[in-house]
């Protein structure tokens, strides 16, 4: 995966993934803050998750990463 420099090209990315693992990765850490936003992220429709990952486009970069390693994490042949 090739990381864009920029906040916008991060911004870009995330408007164009699937919540579903950013926002899973965000439940799953320790501070209720974050499992309170990664729910918020997953109800939210565009206009608001485009808000969310505005004002917090490196926090939410980093869940985004973990959330990708949760994906592939999930999906490795021979679990289950």
């Amino acid at each position: 995966m090739t990381v864009p420099s920029s906040d916008q090209g991060r911004l870009s990315t995330l408007l164009g993934s699937e919540t579903y693992w950013t926002a899973r990765a965000m439940r799953e850490q320790g501070s209720r803050f974050y499992r309170a936003l990664g729910e918020a992220l997953e109800a939210a429709d565009l206009g608001n998750r485009r808000r969310i990952y505005e004002g917090w486009t490196d926090e939410l970069w980093d869940f985004y990463e973990r959330g990708l390693r949760l994906e592939a994490e999930e999906g490795s042949p021979g679990e289950g």
